[in-house]
């Protein structure tokens, strides 16, 4: 455990601050903070002994949540600037298997927004609302993502899901927007509530028609994407031709 200066670590949590509190708010809006490796993640018990913390803030890095319910799993990415309850219980009814599991993809630091970071922060109520609209953005994230596994077909799911990867964290360049995820067909699968190997041949079919690929680590996006994802979201089976030998690896 470390600590941070929230507003340094976080600059936009300050855009409501008139220019002199930035600073007094840069000194008091203090957190502990946690460094996780890549890999499988089992938020630490001594976590649920704040009670009364606001949250846990993502400072950088990624990681996925995923819910497997009865065999069948779904999943949200989270990256930074979200805000975690990791702690909290699930209500499920007895006798049904579920399980929560929590991944990092990139290594992560957090912050935890504890007690006395709460009560620092109520000093400048614009900070606590920019968390507060940002807990709200994640639910309405959540809400969008429960209609997008409503779409029958799976390419369609798939390029919802990487148009929105790509506004969030894509960065354009000649090719097409380059989104530096490194996310597995396993991942992927649980984003769109899919099934991998039904994952992977969508995918082989959208690389096909050169509109996502494997490159550099992460997946590049053709740019027309979002002008052509109405025609994946019907229940037809024809795709567009494809457009030279494309071929995407299976994870």
């Amino acid at each position: 455990m470390g600590a941070v200066a929230i507003i340094e670590a976080d600059p936009d949590l300050a855009e409501g601050l008139a220019p002199a509190d930035r600073e007094t708010a840069a000194r008091r809006l203090v957190a502990p903070t946690a460094e996780l490796a890549v890999g499988p993640w089992t938020p630490a018990d001594g976590d649920a002994a704040e009670p009364r913390a606001l949250g846990a803030l993502v400072l950088s890095g990624l990681l996925t949540r995923t819910i497997t319910l009865e065999g069948r799993t779904t999943g949200e990415l989270l990256g930074a600037g979200d805000v975690l309850r990791p702690w909290d219980v699930e209500d499920v009814p007895p006798n049904v298997r579920f399980e929560v599991r929590w991944s990092v993809h990139a290594p992560a630091r957090l912050a935890l927004l504890d007690r006395r970071f709460v009560v620092a922060a109520s000093h400048w109520p614009s900070v606590l609302e920019e968390l507060t609209r940002r807990a709200v953005r994640r639910t309405r994230s959540l809400s969008l993502q429960l209609a997008l596994g409503q779409v029958p077909r799976i390419e369609g799911r798939l390029l919802l899901l990487f148009w929105r990867l790509a506004e969030r964290w894509g960065r354009v360049t000649p090719e097409g927007i380059h989104v530096p995820l490194r996310l597995t067909h396993e991942t992927l699968a649980a984003l769109v509530a899919a099934r991998r190997p039904s994952v992977t041949s969508a995918l082989g079919r959208l690389s096909a028609a050169g509109l996502v690929r494997r490159r550099d680590g992460g997946w590049l996006v053709d740019r027309a994407v979002e002008g052509q994802i109405a025609e994946y979201l019907g229940a037809r089976d024809a795709v567009p031709p494809p457009r030279g030998d494309q071929a995407i690896a299976s994870s």
